[in-house]
């Protein structure tokens, strides 16, 4: 049996390395050390117990539990309260000096309270047990190469496997434990004071979040996602992962179950975008570096995803041993989508460099070699536009001529247009122009079907996908256009499930099952219902998702209508990029005339999740 809990029950915790999810019942349930990619010591979220886990609460019946981060910060604090008192829980994961720490500090605030600590590491995802050796206020445990150190004042004993600890806590008391990954060759590192660490992660975040210039009526979800992207960003490259977890199921119990701890271009490009947004050039300049290492120097080899630090083989394979999240098999690591062929991407890449020169996010000294690499993009997808590829999807059943594909490779060569015309930049202007030209009269030609008044999947196509809601949010036809409004109308009918919206007709990617509605899709309906005026329903939309975030204000990739509760990898970067940009088009968008006669998106039957 998995754990008991809803994906939408764990907070998150990190040091912009490597990331924990602390579940509402105390029990950290997931942990990859020393990055994001590494090998699980807490795997209890794929599996039970016996994978790991490190978990503390009263032990005595809990009547009510409540959690926060301190504002501004990814510094968790849950109170649990019981019929004898209350106690309060507090996590986080100091900026990393050299290895990575993760620091949990109990406080009584009343009456008093019996507590039980119990640590369960079990290294390589769940499955390799250490040796434990017992100091008198320490715990180290290592195995293969792996080895963590548990210092805490209160006395642990052994219990069957596990390390355990029973404490009572009264208002005012406060026992603090640190758990200290490093190399097993290696001496332990050297103990941190708990308060000086606290104090340090706390002005961390908070000048991190001081940065954000979004004044807006949804100031506290979008500077939630900020944090939450922040804390997605490999800080020693730049790289920005999708989501701290692998094999989070798209649909309960199915095998629509993937790895999603590396760094997408398509998601690093849109997190680009919400970044500079907001303000933080830092971070988009980090990432321009890292993506001009990643990609190299052949266009023809630019990959889809990558490592964190820009590793390119993600050998996909599977994980027998751990039973799956609610059974959900199988579990994967690794992600065979690194071999696909994605032709957006080039458009993603490019609109993401054209973004970062007009807000100050290329680094001087990486102008030259960025506009290069741009150079260079171009002149391979000048040859390869016309080609089918796997899509935004990366759908696994063979290679189309997607829609989307397209209209990102106009967005290539418009944007390389734009940016000669504007910085007075060495290039072959008009054959960037005559490119441009053609790829827009092709996809007019092809990607419209006007039986069904829609810009379709791929060409020649009858499938609805959401992907086409992106046309007007990259400047290829405006929302108002006739083919778009006929468009929006064609997802609403075909896609809209209780008002939000799957990512393309169920039942065509030739996978095994369904999956939830697609929340990143839902806020590209909020920026297209806010672009063509219709902004009442933009709002109730937004909104309403704003509704689906738990209490920390974090989301998942998908979600169940029927089931209410999340779906996918947790959390998810594309859904939290996708909530800042919405909020960002709403506030701009803010003193647009409404367009008369628009029709709401209708809820229609739930998705069979």
């Amino acid at each position: 049996m998995g754990p008991a809990m809803k994906i939408e029950d764990y907070g998150l915790i990190g040091d912009t390395q490597t990331a924990a999810l602390v579940g509402l019942n105390g029990s950290i349930d997931w942990l990859c050390l020393p990055r994001f990619d590494s090998g699980a010591c807490f795997a209890a979220l794929l599996g039970d117990d016996r994978n790991g886990f490190w978990r503390i609460a009263p032990a005595e019946t809990i009547v009510k539990t409540t959690r926060r981060y301190r504002p501004g910060t990814l510094i968790l604090e849950t109170d649990f309260e019981t019929a004898q008192g209350a106690i309060r829980l507090t996590d986080f994961m100091p900026i990393r000096q050299r290895h990575p720490l993760v620091i949990r500090r109990v406080t009584g605030l009343r009456g008093k309270v019996a507590l039980k600590m119990k640590l369960v590491v079990r290294f390589d995802y769940g499955t390799v047990r250490p040796w434990v050796t017992k100091t008198d206020h320490s715990l180290e445990l290592r195995a293969g190469p792996d080895a963590v150190i548990l210092r805490t004042p209160v006395a642990t004993h052994g219990e069957g496997f596990s390390s355990v600890a029973e404490f009572t806590l009264t208002e005012g008391q406060s026992v603090p434990f640190a758990l200290h990954w490093y190399p097993s060759h290696q001496e332990p590192p050297e103990s941190r004071s708990i308060e000086d660490a606290l104090a340090e992660t706390e002005t961390w975040w908070t000048d991190f979040a001081h940065t954000n210039t979004y004044r807006g009526e949804y100031a506290e979800a979008v500077l939630t996602s900020l944090l939450t992207l922040k804390a997605l960003t490999y800080a020693p490259t730049g790289g920005i992962v999708a989501a701290v977890t692998t094999s989070l199921p798209e649909v309960i119990g199915g095998s629509r179950n993937w790895d999603y701890r590396f760094c997408w271009l398509r998601d690093a490009a849109f997190t680009l975008e919400a970044l500079l947004s907001a303000g933080y050039r830092e971070e988009a300049v980090a990432w321009g570096n890292w993506l001009l290492r990643a990609a190299g120097g052949d266009p023809a080899s630019v990959q889809a995803l990558y490592g964190p630090a820009g590793e390119r083989r993600l050998t996909e394979v599977e994980l027998p041993a751990l039973s799956g999240y609610e059974n959900s098999k199988p579990v994967r690591i690794g992600n065979a989508a690194f071999t696909q062929c994605q032709i957006d991407i080039y458009g993603e890449i490019v609109n993401a460099l054209y973004q970062a020169r007009s807000d100050g996010g290329v680094s001087p000294e990486y102008e030259v070699d960025a506009w290069s690499l741009q150079q260079k993009l171009v002149e391979f997808l000048a040859e390869h536009w016309q080609e089918d590829d796997n899509g935004i999807w990366e759908v696994r059943d063979g290679l189309r001529p997607y829609t989307y594909s397209k209209v990102m490779a106009w967005v290539a060569f418009d944007r390389t247009v734009q940016m000669a015309e504007r910085y007075h930049l060495p290039c072959d202007t008009a054959r960037w122009r005559a490119v441009r030209s053609q790829i827009k009269e092709d996809i007019l030609a092809k990607g419209y079907n006007a039986a069904i008044g829609a810009f379709t999947q791929s060409y020649g196509s009858d499938i609805i996908d959401a992907a086409v809601l992106r046309i007007p949010l990259v400047g290829f036809l405006p929302a108002t256009d006739p083919r778009m409004i006929s468009t929006i109308a064609a997802v609403e009918k075909s896609l809209c499930h209780d008002g939000y919206v799957a990512r393309y007709t169920a039942g065509t990617d030739q996978l095994e099952g369904t999956e939830g509605v697609f929340l990143p899709c839902s806020f590209w309906l909020v920026q297209n219902y806010a672009l063509t005026g219709r902004r009442p329903e933009a709002v109730q939309l937004f909104e309403r998702l704003l509704t689906l975030r738990n209490s920390l204000g974090l989301l998942s990739e998908e979600y169940s209508v029927r089931d209410r509760r999340q779906l996918g990898n947790y959390p998810q970067a594309f859904s939290h990029i996708a909530l800042v940009n919405a909020a960002f088009t709403l506030a701009e968008t803010e003193t647009q005339t409404p367009q008369p006669g628009a029709a709401p998106c209708e809820p229609v039957q739930p998705l069979a999740t």
